[in-house]
């Protein structure tokens, strides 16, 4: 057990050495939420059409695009794995003593690390649009560890993804496939009630549905009436997608 831990918290390690010698992909990979929070969000703001439950649609926003930007990382995590097994590298992992799981969970969080260095550099610009945060320390940490840990599980899904891509080409098409869906029917940038009937059953079963919901909750609305049953949602999300991937994790050498 103790083997595995170190072996996850030397992938989650790798992934902080690499951000400090090259964190070109944090900032061009911010400029898209930015540009929700920039643009996006004061052109709908004066449309004054989308229920927000009495904040600023930017506010509304802001828990979305944050998350829609670390899934977006998360996901395309899997090229990542896709230019290890090309280049080699992921062939040396697989034939350590440590488990797949703790490799599949190592590599998963290492994901988490960049989705919260991207938050960091979206949060000043939601403050300097205006975007009021619930003045509390302790929730704002638990929203970065329940961002942290639902991006593990996302991350998963890519690892998942690419056991079954050859090149990296095709991961990102399907990437893209995975991402915008997760997105728009989500309560990103909308209520789910506002959703026709179809989609709004099929939000229910969306991760990113629970995440936002519990993201805002801490650090815009303060509202933490359904946070118990979120935190269940996403927990059991990232379990099954950790063992989807680890039973499939073999495959990408395959």
């Amino acid at each position: 057990m103790m083997d595995s831990l170190r072996n996850m918290l030397a992938m989650i390690e790798l992934e902080l050495r690499r951000l400090r010698h090259d964190r070109t992909e944090l900032y061009t990979r911010a400029v898209q939420p930015i540009l929700w929070i920039v643009v996006f969000g004061p052109v709908m703001a004066a449309v004054k059409a989308i229920p927000t439950g009495g904040m600023s649609y930017i506010a509304y926003i802001t828990p979305g695009v944050l998350i829609q930007s670390t899934v977006f990382v998360s996901i395309f995590y899997g090229l990542t794995i896709v230019w290890e097994r090309d280049s080699g590298i992921l062939k040396k992992l697989l034939v350590t003593p440590a488990p797949r799981y703790a490799t599949v969970i190592g590599r998963s969080m290492a994901a988490g690390v960049r989705a919260v260095f991207q938050i960091l550099i979206i949060i000043p610009v939601a403050l300097l649009m205006g975007v009021r945060f619930v003045p509390n320390a302790f929730y704002f940490t638990l929203a970065f560890l329940i961002i942290f840990f639902a991006s593990g599980g996302f991350a998963a899904v890519s690892l998942f993804v690419a056991s079954f891509m050859k090149t990296r080409e095709r991961f990102m098409g399907l990437g893209q496939a995975i991402t915008f869906p997760l997105f728009f029917m989500s309560n990103a940038l909308y209520p789910i009630s506002m959703m026709p009937p179809i989609l709004r059953e099929i939000s229910l079963f969306n991760p990113m549905s629970y995440l936002v919901d519990a993201v805002r909750g801490l650090t815009i609305s303060g509202d933490l009436s359904g946070l118990g049953f979120d935190l269940l949602v996403i927990a059991l999300f990232d379990v099954t997608m950790f063992v989807i991937a680890s039973m499939n994790f073999r495959r990408i050498i395959e």
